[in-house]
Protein backbone atom coordinates (compact mmCIF):
# COMPACT_ATOMS: atom_id res chain seq x y z
CA UNK A 1 0.00 0.00 0.00
CA UNK A 2 1.22 3.50 -0.80
CA UNK A 3 0.83 4.67 2.82
CA UNK A 4 3.08 1.86 4.07
CA UNK A 5 5.71 2.77 1.47
CA UNK A 6 5.45 6.43 2.46
CA UNK A 7 5.78 5.61 6.16
CA UNK A 8 8.85 3.49 5.42
CA UNK A 9 10.66 6.62 4.21
CA UNK A 10 10.64 7.81 7.83
CA UNK A 11 11.59 4.56 9.59
CA UNK A 12 15.07 5.82 10.43
CA UNK A 13 13.54 8.82 12.25
CA UNK A 14 12.18 6.56 15.01
CA UNK A 15 14.48 4.92 17.51
CA UNK A 16 12.20 1.99 18.33
CA UNK A 17 9.99 -0.32 16.31
CA UNK A 18 7.15 0.36 18.73
CA UNK A 19 7.32 4.07 17.85
CA UNK A 20 7.15 3.25 14.14
CA UNK A 21 4.05 1.12 14.72
CA UNK A 22 2.30 3.79 16.78
CA UNK A 23 3.13 6.47 14.22
CA UNK A 24 1.75 4.32 11.40
CA UNK A 25 -1.51 3.74 13.26
CA UNK A 26 -1.76 7.45 14.00
CA UNK A 27 -1.23 8.31 10.33
CA UNK A 28 -3.91 5.78 9.39
CA UNK A 29 -6.30 7.42 11.81
CA UNK A 30 -5.57 10.97 10.64
CA UNK A 31 -6.29 9.92 7.06
CA UNK A 32 -9.43 7.94 7.92
CA UNK A 33 -12.56 10.01 7.11
CA UNK A 34 -14.76 7.71 9.19
CA UNK A 35 -13.17 8.87 12.46
CA UNK A 36 -15.31 11.83 13.50
CA UNK A 37 -12.90 13.39 15.99
CA UNK A 38 -9.28 12.42 15.57
CA UNK A 39 -8.03 12.17 19.14
CA UNK A 40 -5.50 9.50 20.07
CA UNK A 41 -8.26 7.50 21.78
CA UNK A 42 -10.59 7.51 18.77
CA UNK A 43 -7.72 6.70 16.41
CA UNK A 44 -6.65 3.74 18.56
CA UNK A 45 -10.20 2.41 18.79
CA UNK A 46 -10.56 2.57 15.00
CA UNK A 47 -7.17 1.08 14.12
CA UNK A 48 -6.03 -1.36 16.83
CA UNK A 49 -8.83 -1.62 19.40
CA UNK A 50 -9.30 -0.84 23.09
CA UNK A 51 -5.96 -2.34 24.13
CA UNK A 52 -4.16 0.20 21.96
CA UNK A 53 -5.73 3.31 23.51
CA UNK A 54 -3.35 3.87 26.42
CA UNK A 55 -0.15 3.02 24.48
CA UNK A 56 -1.08 5.43 21.66
CA UNK A 57 -1.99 8.19 24.12
CA UNK A 58 1.34 7.71 25.87
CA UNK A 59 3.20 7.71 22.55
CA UNK A 60 1.57 10.99 21.57
CA UNK A 61 1.47 13.04 24.76
CA UNK A 62 3.91 11.58 27.30
CA UNK A 63 6.79 9.89 25.50
CA UNK A 64 9.61 12.42 24.88
CA UNK A 65 10.62 11.01 21.49
CA UNK A 66 12.09 13.64 19.16
CA UNK A 67 9.97 14.46 16.14
CA UNK A 68 12.39 16.93 14.57
CA UNK A 69 14.02 14.24 12.38
CA UNK A 70 10.56 13.62 10.87
CA UNK A 71 10.25 17.23 9.77
CA UNK A 72 13.83 17.28 8.47
CA UNK A 73 13.18 14.21 6.32
CA UNK A 74 9.76 15.54 5.32
CA UNK A 75 11.36 18.74 4.04
CA UNK A 76 13.80 16.65 2.01
CA UNK A 77 11.01 14.51 0.58
CA UNK A 78 9.03 17.62 -0.38
CA UNK A 79 12.13 18.84 -2.18
CA UNK A 80 12.26 15.60 -4.16
CA UNK A 81 8.56 15.59 -5.09
CA UNK A 82 7.16 19.15 -5.09
CA UNK A 83 10.42 21.10 -5.15
CA UNK A 84 10.77 23.73 -7.86
CA UNK A 85 12.99 26.77 -8.27
CA UNK A 86 9.89 28.97 -8.33
CA UNK A 87 8.77 27.44 -5.03
CA UNK A 88 7.27 29.68 -2.36
CA UNK A 89 7.62 29.38 1.41
CA UNK A 90 4.47 30.62 3.14
CA UNK A 91 4.24 31.84 6.73
CA UNK A 92 0.90 31.68 8.49
CA UNK A 93 -0.74 31.34 11.88
CA UNK A 94 -3.53 29.04 13.00
CA UNK A 95 -5.13 29.02 16.45
CA UNK A 96 -7.13 26.39 18.29
CA UNK A 97 -9.83 27.39 20.83
CA UNK A 98 -9.50 25.53 24.13
CA UNK A 99 -11.60 25.07 27.25
CA UNK A 100 -9.83 25.46 30.58
CA UNK A 101 -6.28 26.53 31.29
CA UNK A 102 -4.35 23.25 31.56
CA UNK A 103 -3.21 22.90 27.93
CA UNK A 104 0.30 24.04 27.12
CA UNK A 105 0.46 27.68 25.95
CA UNK A 106 -3.25 28.33 26.39
CA UNK A 107 -4.25 31.91 27.17
CA UNK A 108 -6.91 34.47 26.38
CA UNK A 109 -5.50 36.00 23.21
CA UNK A 110 -6.66 36.85 19.71
CA UNK A 111 -7.91 33.67 18.05
CA UNK A 112 -8.07 33.74 14.27
CA UNK A 113 -10.47 30.79 14.14
CA UNK A 114 -13.21 32.68 15.99
CA UNK A 115 -12.10 36.20 14.98
CA UNK A 116 -11.86 37.63 18.51
CA UNK A 117 -10.01 37.31 21.81
CA UNK A 118 -10.64 33.84 23.21
CA UNK A 119 -9.04 31.08 25.24
CA UNK A 120 -6.79 29.34 22.71
CA UNK A 121 -3.43 27.93 21.69
CA UNK A 122 -1.59 29.76 18.92
CA UNK A 123 0.56 28.02 16.34
CA UNK A 124 2.92 29.41 13.71
CA UNK A 125 3.34 27.34 10.54
CA UNK A 126 5.45 27.21 7.42
CA UNK A 127 3.96 25.92 4.17
CA UNK A 128 5.35 25.33 0.69
CA UNK A 129 3.77 25.82 -2.72
CA UNK A 130 5.01 25.22 -6.25
CA UNK A 131 3.52 24.46 -9.63
CA UNK A 132 3.45 20.79 -8.57
CA UNK A 133 1.35 21.19 -5.42
CA UNK A 134 1.44 22.42 -1.84
CA UNK A 135 1.93 21.07 1.67
CA UNK A 136 2.67 22.10 5.25
CA UNK A 137 6.35 22.03 6.20
CA UNK A 138 6.94 23.02 9.81
CA UNK A 139 5.24 24.22 13.00
CA UNK A 140 5.99 26.12 16.20
CA UNK A 141 3.82 26.51 19.31
CA UNK A 142 3.66 30.08 20.60
CA UNK A 143 4.03 30.34 24.38
CA UNK A 144 2.79 33.73 25.67
CA UNK A 145 5.35 35.70 27.66
CA UNK A 146 3.49 35.25 30.94
CA UNK A 147 4.04 31.50 30.62
CA UNK A 148 7.69 32.18 31.48
CA UNK A 149 6.91 33.95 34.76
CA UNK A 150 7.25 32.24 38.18
CA UNK A 151 3.44 32.14 38.47
CA UNK A 152 3.36 29.64 35.58
CA UNK A 153 6.17 27.39 36.83
CA UNK A 154 3.69 24.70 37.84
CA UNK A 155 1.93 24.76 34.47
CA UNK A 156 5.25 24.59 32.62
CA UNK A 157 6.23 21.55 34.67
CA UNK A 158 2.95 19.67 34.25
CA UNK A 159 2.76 20.38 30.51
CA UNK A 160 6.37 19.22 30.05
CA UNK A 161 7.73 22.49 28.63
CA UNK A 162 11.53 22.18 28.15
CA UNK A 163 13.33 23.84 31.07
CA UNK A 164 15.75 25.70 28.80
CA UNK A 165 13.04 27.21 26.59
CA UNK A 166 12.92 31.03 26.43
CA UNK A 167 10.22 33.38 25.23
CA UNK A 168 10.01 34.00 21.50
CA UNK A 169 7.54 36.16 19.61
CA UNK A 170 5.51 34.65 16.79
CA UNK A 171 7.72 36.45 14.27
CA UNK A 172 10.87 35.06 15.89
CA UNK A 173 9.37 31.58 15.62
CA UNK A 174 8.57 32.28 11.97
CA UNK A 175 12.13 33.39 11.29
CA UNK A 176 13.53 30.25 12.95
CA UNK A 177 11.58 28.05 10.50
CA UNK A 178 12.63 30.09 7.46
CA UNK A 179 16.28 30.12 8.55
CA UNK A 180 16.27 26.37 9.23
CA UNK A 181 14.78 25.64 5.80
CA UNK A 182 17.37 27.85 4.11
CA UNK A 183 20.29 26.32 6.02
CA UNK A 184 19.14 22.77 5.22
CA UNK A 185 19.35 23.46 1.48
CA UNK A 186 17.15 20.47 0.59
CA UNK A 187 14.12 22.39 -0.72
CA UNK A 188 14.29 24.76 -3.69
CA UNK A 189 12.49 28.07 -3.15
CA UNK A 190 12.84 31.66 -4.28
CA UNK A 191 10.16 33.50 -2.32
CA UNK A 192 8.81 33.87 1.22
CA UNK A 193 5.25 35.16 1.44
CA UNK A 194 3.31 36.19 4.55
CA UNK A 195 0.30 38.09 5.84
CA UNK A 196 0.53 41.51 7.49
CA UNK A 197 1.00 40.07 10.98
CA UNK A 198 4.48 39.07 9.82
CA UNK A 199 4.89 41.63 7.02
CA UNK A 200 4.71 44.63 9.34
CA UNK A 201 7.88 43.43 11.10
CA UNK A 202 10.71 45.19 9.27
CA UNK A 203 13.30 43.24 11.27
CA UNK A 204 11.91 39.95 9.96
CA UNK A 205 11.91 41.28 6.38
CA UNK A 206 15.50 42.52 6.69
CA UNK A 207 16.69 39.19 8.07
CA UNK A 208 15.12 37.35 5.14
CA UNK A 209 16.73 39.79 2.70
CA UNK A 210 20.18 39.79 4.32
CA UNK A 211 20.60 36.26 5.70
CA UNK A 212 18.91 34.07 3.07
CA UNK A 213 18.76 33.76 -0.69
CA UNK A 214 14.98 34.26 -0.64
CA UNK A 215 13.03 37.33 -1.73
CA UNK A 216 10.10 38.31 0.48
CA UNK A 217 6.62 39.23 -0.69
CA UNK A 218 4.87 40.50 2.41
CA UNK A 219 1.42 41.94 2.94
CA UNK A 220 1.57 45.13 5.03
CA UNK A 221 -1.04 47.21 6.90
CA UNK A 222 -2.66 50.29 5.37
CA UNK A 223 -0.83 52.59 7.79
CA UNK A 224 2.63 51.50 6.58
CA UNK A 225 4.67 54.64 5.79
CA UNK A 226 7.00 54.92 2.78
CA UNK A 227 8.79 57.49 0.63
CA UNK A 228 8.44 57.65 -3.15
CA UNK A 229 12.04 58.86 -3.43
CA UNK A 230 14.90 58.70 -1.01
CA UNK A 231 14.77 61.81 1.22
CA UNK A 232 17.96 63.81 1.85
CA UNK A 233 19.86 63.20 5.08
CA UNK A 234 22.80 64.89 6.71
CA UNK A 235 25.08 64.80 9.71
CA UNK A 236 24.30 67.97 11.69
CA UNK A 237 26.97 70.66 11.73
CA UNK A 238 29.14 70.51 14.85
CA UNK A 239 28.19 73.28 17.22
CA UNK A 240 31.55 73.25 18.96
CA UNK A 241 30.17 71.89 22.22
CA UNK A 242 30.18 68.27 23.38
CA UNK A 243 30.89 65.35 21.09
CA UNK A 244 30.71 65.97 17.35
CA UNK A 245 27.53 64.46 15.86
CA UNK A 246 27.99 61.30 13.80
CA UNK A 247 24.45 60.02 13.28
CA UNK A 248 22.68 61.04 10.12
CA UNK A 249 19.20 62.54 10.26
CA UNK A 250 16.64 63.88 7.81
CA UNK A 251 17.23 67.39 6.55
CA UNK A 252 14.76 70.11 7.46
CA UNK A 253 13.28 70.17 3.96
CA UNK A 254 12.95 66.36 3.64
CA UNK A 255 9.45 65.31 2.51
CA UNK A 256 7.25 63.48 4.99
CA UNK A 257 6.61 59.78 4.29
CA UNK A 258 3.16 58.74 3.11
CA UNK A 259 0.98 55.79 4.01
CA UNK A 260 0.39 53.11 1.42
CA UNK A 261 -3.28 54.12 1.42
CA UNK A 262 -2.29 57.70 0.50
CA UNK A 263 -0.04 56.43 -2.27
CA UNK A 264 -2.88 54.30 -3.64
CA UNK A 265 -5.32 57.23 -3.61
CA UNK A 266 -2.89 59.33 -5.66
CA UNK A 267 -2.44 56.74 -8.42
CA UNK A 268 -3.98 57.56 -11.80
CA UNK A 269 -6.33 55.02 -13.37
CA UNK A 270 -3.68 54.27 -15.98
CA UNK A 271 -1.41 52.83 -13.29
CA UNK A 272 -3.74 49.88 -12.76
CA UNK A 273 -3.89 46.79 -14.98
CA UNK A 274 -6.24 43.82 -14.91
CA UNK A 275 -4.87 40.34 -14.08
CA UNK A 276 -6.22 36.84 -13.43
CA UNK A 277 -5.03 35.38 -10.14
CA UNK A 278 -5.30 31.70 -9.31
CA UNK A 279 -6.24 31.01 -5.70
CA UNK A 280 -6.74 27.29 -5.28
CA UNK A 281 -10.31 26.09 -4.95
CA UNK A 282 -11.72 29.50 -5.88
CA UNK A 283 -10.28 29.21 -9.37
CA UNK A 284 -9.24 32.28 -11.29
CA UNK A 285 -10.11 35.58 -9.66
CA UNK A 286 -9.72 38.85 -11.52
CA UNK A 287 -8.05 41.78 -9.76
CA UNK A 288 -6.42 45.09 -10.65
CA UNK A 289 -2.74 45.47 -9.82
CA UNK A 290 -0.37 48.42 -9.67
CA UNK A 291 3.16 48.84 -8.38
CA UNK A 292 5.48 51.63 -7.28
CA UNK A 293 9.16 51.80 -6.52
CA UNK A 294 9.41 53.04 -2.93
CA UNK A 295 11.88 53.64 -0.09
CA UNK A 296 11.20 51.99 3.25
CA UNK A 297 11.77 53.50 6.70
CA UNK A 298 14.26 52.16 9.19
CA UNK A 299 14.59 53.98 12.54
CA UNK A 300 13.19 57.14 10.99
CA UNK A 301 15.73 57.14 8.15
CA UNK A 302 15.67 55.82 4.56
CA UNK A 303 15.89 52.04 4.40
CA UNK A 304 16.12 49.60 1.49
CA UNK A 305 14.38 50.39 -1.80
CA UNK A 306 11.48 48.02 -2.49
CA UNK A 307 8.48 47.49 -4.68
CA UNK A 308 5.04 48.34 -3.34
CA UNK A 309 2.49 46.12 -5.05
CA UNK A 310 -1.18 47.07 -4.77
CA UNK A 311 -4.02 44.64 -5.41
CA UNK A 312 -7.52 46.08 -5.84
CA UNK A 313 -10.71 44.05 -5.90
CA UNK A 314 -12.75 44.40 -9.09
CA UNK A 315 -15.99 43.82 -7.18
CA UNK A 316 -15.14 46.31 -4.40
CA UNK A 317 -12.64 48.90 -5.69
CA UNK A 318 -12.19 50.40 -2.22
CA UNK A 319 -10.80 47.06 -1.04
CA UNK A 320 -7.03 47.21 -1.61
CA UNK A 321 -4.28 44.96 -0.29
CA UNK A 322 -0.71 46.15 -0.05
CA UNK A 323 2.49 44.13 -0.44
CA UNK A 324 6.17 44.98 -0.08
CA UNK A 325 8.81 42.97 -1.90
CA UNK A 326 12.56 43.27 -2.18
CA UNK A 327 12.43 41.78 -5.68
CA UNK A 328 15.01 43.30 -8.06
CA UNK A 329 14.17 46.58 -9.77
CA UNK A 330 13.86 44.81 -13.12
CA UNK A 331 11.52 42.08 -11.82
CA UNK A 332 8.63 41.69 -14.33
CA UNK A 333 5.13 42.60 -13.20
CA UNK A 334 3.93 39.17 -14.39
CA UNK A 335 6.19 37.52 -11.83
CA UNK A 336 4.78 39.69 -9.05
CA UNK A 337 1.27 38.96 -10.25
CA UNK A 338 2.01 35.24 -9.93
CA UNK A 339 3.52 35.56 -6.46
CA UNK A 340 0.72 37.87 -5.29
CA UNK A 341 -1.67 34.93 -5.23
CA UNK A 342 0.76 32.39 -3.80
CA UNK A 343 0.22 33.20 -0.11
CA UNK A 344 -3.36 31.98 -0.20
CA UNK A 345 -2.58 28.22 -0.33
CA UNK A 346 -1.69 28.41 3.39
CA UNK A 347 -5.34 29.20 4.16
CA UNK A 348 -6.38 26.21 2.04
CA UNK A 349 -3.83 24.06 3.88
CA UNK A 350 -5.23 25.05 7.27
CA UNK A 351 -8.80 24.44 6.13
CA UNK A 352 -8.01 21.04 4.63
CA UNK A 353 -5.78 20.00 7.54
CA UNK A 354 -8.61 20.79 9.97
CA UNK A 355 -11.43 19.28 7.93
CA UNK A 356 -9.58 16.20 6.64
CA UNK A 357 -6.76 15.47 9.07
CA UNK A 358 -7.87 16.67 12.50
CA UNK A 359 -5.29 19.45 12.87
CA UNK A 360 -7.38 21.02 15.65
CA UNK A 361 -8.91 17.84 17.11
CA UNK A 362 -6.12 16.72 19.43
CA UNK A 363 -6.93 16.17 23.10
CA UNK A 364 -3.42 16.18 24.50
CA UNK A 365 -2.29 18.97 26.81
CA UNK A 366 1.47 18.59 26.86
CA UNK A 367 4.32 20.21 24.94
CA UNK A 368 5.25 16.81 23.50
CA UNK A 369 1.66 16.05 22.57
CA UNK A 370 1.08 19.26 20.62
CA UNK A 371 4.30 18.90 18.63
CA UNK A 372 3.90 15.16 18.01
CA UNK A 373 0.34 15.64 16.76
CA UNK A 374 1.24 18.55 14.49
CA UNK A 375 4.29 16.77 13.05
CA UNK A 376 2.22 13.70 12.17
CA UNK A 377 -0.53 15.89 10.68
CA UNK A 378 2.14 17.53 8.52
CA UNK A 379 3.34 14.09 7.39
CA UNK A 380 -0.25 13.06 6.62
CA UNK A 381 -0.69 16.22 4.56
CA UNK A 382 2.55 15.46 2.75
CA UNK A 383 1.20 12.00 1.92
CA UNK A 384 -1.93 13.51 0.33
CA UNK A 385 0.20 15.94 -1.71
CA UNK A 386 2.41 13.04 -2.78
CA UNK A 387 -0.63 10.99 -3.89
CA UNK A 388 -2.04 13.95 -5.79
CA UNK A 389 1.21 14.28 -7.71
CA UNK A 390 1.46 10.51 -8.25
CA UNK A 391 -2.03 10.23 -9.76
CA UNK A 392 -1.91 13.54 -11.61
CA UNK A 393 -1.07 12.04 -15.05
CA UNK A 394 -4.23 9.88 -14.93
CA UNK A 395 -6.44 12.27 -12.92
CA UNK A 396 -5.27 15.88 -13.43
CA UNK A 397 -8.21 17.32 -11.47
CA UNK A 398 -7.75 15.06 -8.44
CA UNK A 399 -8.11 17.02 -5.19
CA UNK A 400 -6.93 16.25 -1.66
CA UNK A 401 -10.52 15.63 -0.39
CA UNK A 402 -11.02 13.15 -3.23
CA UNK A 403 -7.86 11.30 -2.18
CA UNK A 404 -9.36 10.99 1.30
CA UNK A 405 -12.44 9.38 -0.24
CA UNK A 406 -10.21 6.90 -2.07
CA UNK A 407 -8.43 6.07 1.18
CA UNK A 408 -11.78 5.36 2.82
CA UNK A 409 -12.18 2.37 0.51
CA UNK A 410 -8.73 0.88 1.08
CA UNK A 411 -7.75 1.64 4.70
CA UNK A 412 -8.06 -1.52 6.83
CA UNK A 413 -10.82 -1.67 9.42
CA UNK A 414 -10.72 -3.70 12.67
CA UNK A 415 -13.04 -6.67 12.95
CA UNK A 416 -15.86 -6.07 15.43
CA UNK A 417 -17.55 -9.29 16.59
CA UNK A 418 -20.47 -9.20 19.08
CA UNK A 419 -18.21 -9.88 22.08
CA UNK A 420 -15.88 -7.07 21.12
CA UNK A 421 -18.83 -4.73 20.54
CA UNK A 422 -20.00 -5.38 24.12
CA UNK A 423 -16.44 -4.92 25.36
CA UNK A 424 -16.27 -1.57 23.55
CA UNK A 425 -19.61 -0.49 25.03
CA UNK A 426 -18.39 -1.39 28.53
CA UNK A 427 -15.20 0.62 27.90
CA UNK A 428 -17.18 3.68 26.83
CA UNK A 429 -19.44 3.45 29.90
CA UNK A 430 -16.45 3.19 32.21
CA UNK A 431 -14.85 6.16 30.52
CA UNK A 432 -17.98 8.29 30.97
CA UNK A 433 -18.20 7.25 34.62
CA UNK A 434 -14.56 8.21 35.25
CA UNK A 435 -15.09 11.57 33.57
CA UNK A 436 -18.16 12.29 35.71
CA UNK A 437 -16.28 11.31 38.87
CA UNK A 438 -13.34 13.54 37.96
CA UNK A 439 -15.68 16.44 37.21
CA UNK A 440 -17.48 15.91 40.53
CA UNK A 441 -14.26 16.05 42.55
CA UNK A 442 -13.09 19.18 40.73
CA UNK A 443 -16.40 20.89 41.45
CA UNK A 444 -16.20 19.79 45.08
CA UNK A 445 -12.67 21.20 45.44
CA UNK A 446 -13.77 24.49 43.90
CA UNK A 447 -16.77 24.70 46.24
CA UNK A 448 -14.55 24.01 49.28
CA UNK A 449 -12.19 26.78 48.20
CA UNK A 450 -15.07 29.25 47.84
CA UNK A 451 -16.46 28.32 51.26
CA UNK A 452 -13.01 28.67 52.85
CA UNK A 453 -12.54 32.13 51.28
CA UNK A 454 -15.88 33.38 52.68
CA UNK A 455 -15.10 32.31 56.24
Amino acid sequence: MELANYHALYHACYRQEEQRTHAYHYLQGLLNPEIVRKSAENIALATVGIEGVRPLQQFLGESPWCDQPLLTEHRRQVGLTLGSQDGVLILGGSDCPKQGSASVGVKRQYCGEVGKVANCQAGVYLGYSSGKGYTLLDRRLYLPEEWFTPAYAGKRYHSRVPVDLTFQTKNELAWAMVAETHQAGTLAATWVTMDEAFGKDSQLLDRIAQETAYAYFAEVPTDTHLWLTEPPTEVPVYSGRGRPPTKRQLTADAPAPQTVAQLAAALPSSAWSCHALHEGSKGFIVAHLARLRVVTIRDGLPGPACWLVLRRSTATPSEIRYFLTNAPGDCPLDTMTHICSRRWPIETMFEQAKQLLGLNEYETRTWFGWHHHMSLVILAFGFLARCQLLFKPDAPALTLPQIILLLKAVLPKPDFDPDYALHLLHYQQQRIARAKKSHYFKQKELLNELLFDTQ
